[in-house]
């Protein structure tokens, strides 16, 4: 939906707020505007970078911004900016902790249960070996730390020469993570579950294709209902009172290891939602946002 078929600026509600250039269509924010349009609220859809005076639209929700990782200080000046004038969802200073992986670190000082964790700082010379020493690695992970979707991300074996030449590629663009392969992805893939205003709303599994072990849809993955556990709710629960401010939307993706759910990524920037798996969940997103502009 194009701002200029809506009402004049100061008559929108609120803007969901998208990338100018997407890497594949936006799935599911058609659905909250249209529920929003259907509660008398009046809604929009822009990219992150319009030229707009933010400061007419009472509320902005941060929903697909997919480019955010390849232009982030700009994302992240934005983004502070846009709160200065306005109400910004998430919150700025959730999205400056969330937009790099390294907030796994934060979560395992407060004692979250996350997949093990390695932040390898740009520019680092260190060998893998080096670096996983005393470490029982051999099969891993390795990921840029600014990034979405699996993108930068390689399965490989401590020893591989392709192991060692995309660490260092990664390292010379910015910092990256290592983390042990976890096999359990192969057969259970992962399970995300969706919180509004801090409490859970809905779950899904994620599985991935044969022979592969990303589960994103561009990968070739699977979306299927899921009923989360009380322990994978205690866990995502424990997450999310890590963040710096609270969240009105969150997803928490976990993985098996070794028959406990761990965190694989907390999503609270800009994570799908998976609404069509659930009617009521965009009803109570949007009534969530009703609450915030009248508040």
């Amino acid at each position: 939906m194009e701002l200029s078929a809506l009402p004049p600026i100061g008559k929108i509600d609120v803007v969901f707020v998208t990338a100018a250039e997407m890497p594949k269509p936006d799935p599911e924010t058609h659905l909250l505007v249209q529920e929003a349009a259907r509660t008398g609220l009046r809604a929009g859809i822009l990219p992150w970078d319009t030229t707009l005076d933010w400061s007419t639209i009472p509320l902005v929700v941060i929903r697909t911004t997919w480019d955010y990782f390849k232009r982030l200080p700009e994302f992240l000046d934005w983004a502070r900016n846009v709160e200065i004038v306005t109400r910004l969802i998430n919150p700025y200073v959730v999205v400056d902790w969330n937009c790099h992986k390294g907030y796994l670190q934060a979560l395992y000082d407060q004692n979250v249960s996350v997949v093990p964790t390695m932040i390898v700082k740009r520019g680092s010379t260190e060998s893998i070996s080096d670096l996983l020493s005393g470490l029982n690695w051999q099969e891993i992970i390795i990921k840029p730390a600014v990034s979405i979707g699996a993108i930068g991300a390689l399965r490989c074996h401590i020893g591989d020469n392709e192991c060692k030449d995309h660490l260092r590629i990664l390292l010379n663009e910015g910092d990256a993570l290592i983390q042990p392969f976890v096999p359990s992805i192969l057969t259970r893939g992962e399970v995300s579950l969706i919180f509004f205003d801090g409490v859970f709303s809905h779950a899904i599994q994620k599985l991935p294709a044969s022979g592969e072990y990303r589960v994103q849809d561009h990968h070739g993955g699977t979306v299927h209902p899921y009923v989360p556990t009380a322990q994978e709710l205690e866990v995502s629960y424990a997450a999310l009172a890590a963040s710096p401010a609270h969240t009105i939307y969150a997803r928490v993706d976990l993985v098996d290891l070794d028959n406990t759910p761990v965190v694989m990524e907390l999503e609270l920037i800009e994570p799908a939602l998976f609404l069509a798996s659930s009617l009521s969940a965009t009803q109570l997103f949007i009534k969530i946002l009703r609450n915030l502009i009248a508040s």
